[in-house]
């Protein structure tokens, strides 16, 4: 399996599958469009935000998009995973453990000492993320009215 930046064609297949891995990382509440994913992912690639993709034999496994975050306290910039996805044919192998490991390295190339991220409570990756280190540090709960 390879781990790098993605050409433009790769990108594209990307973009084009984003709005499925919204989906699966908020639980099915969220399906955006193609054209929402665009307005959200633009604005970080043009902020030095990139993604990481999986390959095998030039066929896409998954992805993680990574760049920087300011904490809203302190002004501390920090480096931030914004999306980690794994098509689901290839889930079960180890994909997003090795995506997490080559990204945290290629935040802490880019200078960051701390690297956070956001996840919906039931999602199953928190438990990778428990297991890499991550601990949790806000909660966002909400009330239906």
């Amino acid at each position: 399996m390879d781990i790098r930046k993605p050409n433009d064609s790769e990108l594209k297949k990307v973009m084009l599958l984003s709005p499925q891995a919204v989906f699966d990382g908020t639980l099915g509440e969220v399906k955006p469009t193609n054209e929402k994913i665009k307005h959200l992912v633009e604005p970080l690639l043009e902020k030095g935000s990139y993604y990481l993709i999986a390959t095998e034999i030039d066929k896409l496994m998954g992805w993680i998009l990574i760049g920087s975050s300011k904490d809203q306290f302190t002004d501390k910039m920090s480096g931030f995973i914004y999306e980690l996805f794994v098509i689901e044919e290839f889930r079960g192998n180890g994909i997003s453990k090795r995506l997490m490991r080559t990204a945290i390295d290629h935040l802490r190339q880019d200078g960051y000492s701390e690297v956070r991220l956001s996840a919906f409570v039931e999602n199953q990756a928190i438990k990778l993320y428990e297991k890499m280190g991550f601990n949790i540090r806000t909660v966002t709960m909400s009330l239906p009215l």
